[in-house]
């Protein structure tokens, strides 16, 4: 049997480099979609698999060979968000990654808390280590430096790595390229934050698709319709990805959710209830340090958006 590593999907096709370095496509068995997975995409990019060779015959009677995946190995860790196709759970993003970065703008677009939040709970709980990558620095204004600035600290103080970048000036470049060295790295954020730009400096080889922000409405224009793996020059892998609107928390208990915020994690024993859930309970240590202010609104705010709790709980 073959093994490869799948980099590219494109929904019914799937590119896989095998070891010996061959690029096959490959189709998948139809019973991969009979096993229960709760997800639109049995099979993602950074999936590594098994395949054997078939033969088809095209209309022109000439012989194609292709590949068809058989077995999928056991994934260490996966990113996933909503499906946009309702009757499934959740579509898996990406595979077997040594990190994430999320690529984060100030203005041009906006990224709110509330989303930086959602992708690093989603981060936390598959165990994938995160920087958040502040991007266009070269754009602000004071106001929006300032914001920039106490963002950075805030997620600092928590444990996150962060790293200003600026495509235009090459600011941040060389640290960049020298953390995604021998790794396979995931870009996340939204459209039009500039993934592909920052993928196309540390690795101009590439040449990834880039389009500039609509001026009406400062949003970006997808320029990624699918995940693909692109091998790095200076070693390790990127993955590219879609530009996520809107990053779920699937696959965990409500109860867990609190777990994955770090800084209310080290504070779960102190609390009076072993069940503590951070909104009404008295002899709450995660509600007094947010009175105090050692833990940020906007995270507690996060975090009851993901449980879903009124806005009477966040007086």
């Amino acid at each position: 049997m073959n093994k490869g590593i799948v980099i590219k999907s494109t929904g019914s096709w799937y590119t896989v480099k095998s070891e010996t370095g061959d690029k096959v496509e490959c189709k998948i068995k139809g019973n991969f979609r009979l096993k229960g997975i709760k997800s639109t995409n049995p099979i993602a990019v950074g999936d590594h698999v098994e395949f054997k060779f078939v033969e088809e015959e095209t209309e022109g009677n000439t012989n194609i060979i292709n590949g068809l995946i058989t077995t999928i190995v056991e994934r260490k860790n996966y990113i996933i968000r909503k499906s946009p196709n309702l009757s499934k759970q959740s579509h898996i993003i990406a595979s077997n990654i040594d990190q994430a970065f999320l690529v984060v703008t100030i203005n041009y677009p906006v990224t709110t808390t509330t989303f930086i939040d959602r992708f690093l709970v989603s981060a936390e709980a598959y165990r994938i280590p995160c920087t958040l990558v502040f991007n266009k620095i070269d754009r602000y204004n004071g106001e929006q430096n300032k914001h920039m600035e106490e963002l950075i600290e805030l997620y600092e103080k928590i444990g996150y790595r962060c790293l200003k970048t600026s495509t235009k000036t090459k600011v941040g470049m060389d640290t960049l390229k020298n953390w995604m060295q021998n790794k396979t790295n995931v870009f996340a954020g939204h459209s039009g934050v500039g993934k592909s730009t920052l993928i196309n400096t540390v690795e101009p080889d590439l040449h990834l698709k880039t389009k500039e922000i609509s001026d009406y409405h400062q949003t970006g224009k997808h320029t990624t319709t699918f995940s693909e793996m692109f091998e790095l020059n200076f070693g390790g892998y990127i993955i590219d990805t879609p530009g996520i609107k809107g990053f779920g928390v699937l696959e965990m208990e409500k109860e867990e959710i609190s777990h994955y915020f770090p800084e209310m994690f080290q504070l779960l024993e102190k609390c009076q209830y072993y069940n503590c859930t951070h909104t009404h309970e008295p002899g709450c240590e995660v509600k007094k340090h947010v009175n105090e202010g050692e833990i940020a609104d906007s995270r507690y705010f996060s975090y009851l958006g993901l449980l879903d709790y009124d806005a009477k709980y966040r007086n």
